[in-house]
């Protein structure tokens, strides 16, 4: 009993019906957008690769390039510095530390002699000698330290009342510079040996 099947003739002619634009509208999807007739324009080509042909570089241009950009870097960080050397207080801190002689600058020699001089291989003098040559040069850093955070202390609180440094980056800063010898401290230093600060 064929009480809620369609017969085969309706399932024919709702198939060949034509559909009317309201009915095609309907059947498409919620986001559907219809076209307009155009093609979609493209898109801006600012920032993108130019268009003209760039000569390619061979493998040692590309290799003395990358040795030039290198070394132009290298003398810009020698003569500027990074961006921990950036500000007033810090070039402050380098000047008071590039006009003076500083124990730190010996250090590194001293610890040296002390390296050898405590060898095993050495008679019991040399090594007491170096032992005690270490010392001193431990204590005199410390001294030399403590010096040059109280000339910077005074200089920046002078000068720069109203600073957001914090003092103890500035010691640390500077204490740091005065154990790296002269000649390799970046940025160069800018005064003389002696010079007033």
């Amino acid at each position: 009993m064929p009480l809620f099947r369609r017969k085969a003739t309706d399932l024919l002619e709702e198939s060949t019906r034509a559909v009317t634009p309201e009915e095609e509208s309907a059947a498409h999807p919620r986001g559907y957008t219809p076209a307009k007739g155009r093609v979609t324009p493209k898109r801006p080509s600012i920032g993108r690769r130019p268009t003209t042909a760039v000569k390619s570089l061979s493998k040692e241009e590309r290799r003395e390039e990358r040795r030039r950009l290198r070394a132009e870097a290298a003398a810009e960080f020698r003569r500027e510095g990074g961006p921990r050397d950036r500000g007033p207080e810090r070039l402050l801190a380098r000047n008071v530390v590039d006009s003076r002689r500083t124990v730190g600058t010996w250090f590194f020699s001293g610890a040296l002699i002390v390296l050898l001089g405590s060898n095993q291989a050495m008679p019991p003098e040399v090594r007491l000698a170096s032992n005690i040559l270490w010392v001193a040069l431990a204590f005199a850093l410390i001294i030399d330290s403590i010096l040059i955070s109280r000339k910077i202390k005074k200089l920046v609180r002078d000068r720069f009342p109203n600073t957001g440094q914090r003092l103890g980056s500035l010691y640390l800063y500077a204490i740091m510079r005065s154990i790296t010898f002269r000649r390799m401290r970046a940025p160069a230093p800018r005064v003389a040996i002696g010079d007033p600060v």
